[in-house]
């Protein structure tokens, strides 16, 4: 199928990628039941029936399609409902005039909504900005029975502003071009900074975190240009009784053993897994690992 075909078969359903996550793992192609929600400002994807288990956030520069093969291999093995978030500015969701994207601003956004809809959750989830508005939720009152952090910490804005010139390349596109003349030129600059990653996954992930436009390809989500306070969501470590697990990815440069060190010291119940195959976005290189470790978590006894 060529680009324009795909383009245009992607744009009558979101959905019909889903065959590919699981083909890609190896896992049996069972449809699941999915469905997009507008939830006012905030956009999200329900997965299963029933009341919400899991709420999940993605992180910066991605959408809740990240979540995808993590969902699959999940719900293989058990029957769940989940929704996965768009956080304000990127996928669905809408952008805001003033480009605060700060998790404290996100949880403010997204608190009323998932108090609604998501009520009690087993357990939520966020990776990166995703994990770090999880956090902030915390003083919102809004927190699961479980919390999962995906290669995050307080101290991870830090180590992002610390990042070597080659480290950053590396590591993430948002300091690039917004735009792209074509398609390939933007699953290229996509694959140079994902080197564990099949350019069949790329291309799926580009569908579904761009867009066409007159000239080119353009990303959905917006530039970040408000500064983010971090050191402060150190206290919901500090003083929030959600037992907590801390997937740490073995490659990536955002998470160091001090801030793992760190974590434990003020969150003393939290534990530390360590994914030795994965980069930064844990879900993206070790998607049926990280399914396996979220349910060891979430139900214990099987």
């Amino acid at each position: 199928m060529d680009e324009q075909s795909v383009v245009t078969a992607y744009a009558e359903s979101e959905f019909m990628l889903l065959p590919e996550n699981a083909r890609e793992v190896g896992l049996a192609w069972q449809p699941p039941v999915v469905e997009r929600l507008e939830l006012g400002e905030v956009s999200a994807l329900r997965w299963g029936t029933g009341p919400i288990d899991l709420v999940l956030f993605h992180g910066g520069g991605q959408n809740a399609h990240t979540w995808d093969t993590v969902l699959l291999a999940l719900l293989a093995e058990r029957s769940i409902s989940a929704l996965a978030v768009d956080l304000p500015g990127h996928g669905h969701s809408a952008w805001r005039d003033d480009r605060d994207y700060s998790p404290q601003t996100n949880a403010a956004t997204l608190a009323p909504v998932l108090q609604e809809v998501a009520p009690e959750p087993t357990a939520v989830i966020g990776m990166s900005l995703g994990g770090l508005t999880t956090l902030a939720l915390d003083p919102h009152g809004y927190t699961g029975s479980n919390r999962v952090l995906v290669d995050v910490t307080p101290a991870t804005g830090q180590r992002a502003a610390e990042l070597t010139k080659a480290q950053r390349e590396a590591t993430e596109l948002m300091r690039g071009p917004h735009g792209y003349a074509t398609f390939e030129e933007m699953l290229d600059a996509t694959a140079a900074t994902s080197p564990t990653r099949s350019r069949e996954s790329l291309r799926r992930g580009i569908l579904h975190n761009a867009r066409p436009t007159d000239d080119g390809w353009e990303w959905r989500y917006d530039k970040f240009e408000h500064p983010m306070e971090l050191d402060s969501l150190w206290s919901v470590a500090d003083n929030s009784s959600v037992p907590t697990l801390l997937v740490r990815g073995g490659k990536s440069f955002l998470t160091t053993d001090e801030d793992v060190d760190e974590f434990r010291r003020r969150s003393h119940d939290a534990v530390v897994t360590v994914v030795p195959d994965a980069g930064h976005s844990v879900q993206g290189d070790r998607p049926l690992e990280l399914a396996r470790l979220i349910s060891e978590r979430v139900w214990p006894q099987g």
